[in-house]
């Protein structure tokens, strides 16, 4: 979601696009992975992908992402050059995100893209909203948040609870939500037991010491202070340099990207199936990716992100470690969690009442995965180790 402010010239552009037809109107074929070897056996094929009668007519749909091109999309970026939108008949236009986006009023116009990747405690607050919003998650692709509080190790900042009297550093529109909620569990009350920081999309604020903690993305943020040199030692900082607060080890996470849809949408005829051939193909991507990652890393480079190949390898080993092992199958809600986001949004204020039972689906997601012949849960996945580089590179 976050990233740094090399991105706010990418976020000024149109729009990337990314098209995959069916056999009726696709005019080259799938690309092969940029090794230029056959896709991993483990990983689906597009011929499995493939319909054994004549394939479904194609369907042309918008995929908003949250933010700009990188490895945090790497599955959608995979499922186009795997060709898996082609083989389940969707036309695919994958709109990037950036600082002046907000995917979730983007995607909750009339006319707006068809799906929209989004946290989830935004959406809630969105549809609340006036005019409120009838977005519905209907694949929760991250089964756990990447949300960190990172603070220097001689500042002894080891605990929500020790907040108080620093400054801290968050993201706003949204993106705040599990630090402020944090905060607010230890008895913290925001403006009077600590100062809130706006921190731009990068770690400037604490590589400078300008505030006492920063929040950053495990997948992003993190990995940037990692690949920055200590001044003092002229080598690159290291883990035990820092200190880090895991929001999911506090109670508060929330569920961050998920896959959503207009209920208005979805109520038009043959708009669920569209919706479920497009989340088949984009778990199939996931799945590539979980077995081929430095293909992902080439796809997620070749889609236009700007940061370098090192900085989209650790990113594209952290997102993995977001989605597997999904138990219920991937992109399946685990209603604890759910709970668990809504609890925390109501106790911060960031929603007042509970949202509806239809704010979520599953039904969708399951038949997507009940075609999956490959493996959808990934219970043996472990992370993989990956070196740091200097500046990403």
């Amino acid at each position: 979601m976050t990233n740094t402010r090399r991105f706010l010239a990418l976020a000024a552009s149109a729009s990337f696009l990314f098209a995959a037809c069916s056999s009726g109107g696709a005019t080259s074929a799938p690309s092969a992975a940029p090794s230029e070897a056959a896709p991993s056996e483990a990983a689906p094929s597009a011929a499995e992908s493939a319909a054994a009668s004549e394939a479904p007519a194609a369907a042309e749909v918008r995929l908003q992402l949250q933010w700009a091109p990188q490895a945090q999309f790497a599955g959608y970026f995979a499922a186009v050059e795997q060709g898996y939108y082609e083989a389940n008949g969707i036309k695919l236009t994958i709109v990037p995100g950036g600082p002046d986006v907000i995917p979730q009023a983007a995607g909750s116009a009339a006319d707006g893209p068809e799906f929209t990747i989004s946290w989830v405690p935004k959406v809630l607050e969105a549809r609340v909203g006036n005019p409120a919003s009838d977005l519905v998650d209907i694949a929760q692709v991250f089964q756990r948040s990447g949300t960190l509080s990172v603070s220097w190790k001689d500042s002894n900042i080891t605990k929500p609870a020790d907040f108080k009297g620093k400054k801290i550093g968050v993201w706003d529109f949204g993106n705040e939500f599990e630090v402020t909620a944090g905060a607010l569990k230890a008895g913290l009350k925001q403006g009077t037991d600590y100062e809130k920081v706006i921190q731009p999309f990068d770690m400037t604020l604490l590589l400078s010491k300008q505030i006492d903690v920063a929040e950053a993305m495990i997948y992003n943020e993190f990995a940037q202070v990692l690949e920055a040199k200590n001044p003092e030692t002229g080598n690159l900082y290291q883990p035990t340099d820092l200190n880090v607060i895991n929001w999911n080890d506090e109670g508060t996470a929330m569920l961050q990207d998920a896959i959503f849809a207009r209920a208005s949408w979805l109520s038009q005829p043959g708009n669920e199936d569209v919706a479920v051939r497009f989340l088949k193909a984009s778990f199939q991507g996931w799945i590539y990716c979980r077995s081929n990652p430095a293909d992902c890393v080439q796809y997620t480079l070749k889609a236009g992100s700007t940061l370098g190949a090192g900085h989209q390898t650790w990113q594209m080993n952290e997102i993995n470690a977001l989605i597997w092992p999904s138990p219920n199958g991937i992109g399946i809600m685990d209603p604890a969690l759910w709970q668990q986001t809504v609890d925390v949004s109501l106790g911060a204020g960031i929603i007042k009442d509970a949202p509806p039972a239809d704010a979520y689906r599953t039904d969708l997601g399951q038949k997507a995965v009940s075609e999956i012949t490959d493996d959808t849960k990934g219970a043996d996945f472990v992370k993989g180790v990956v070196q740091v580089t200097e500046g990403g590179n």
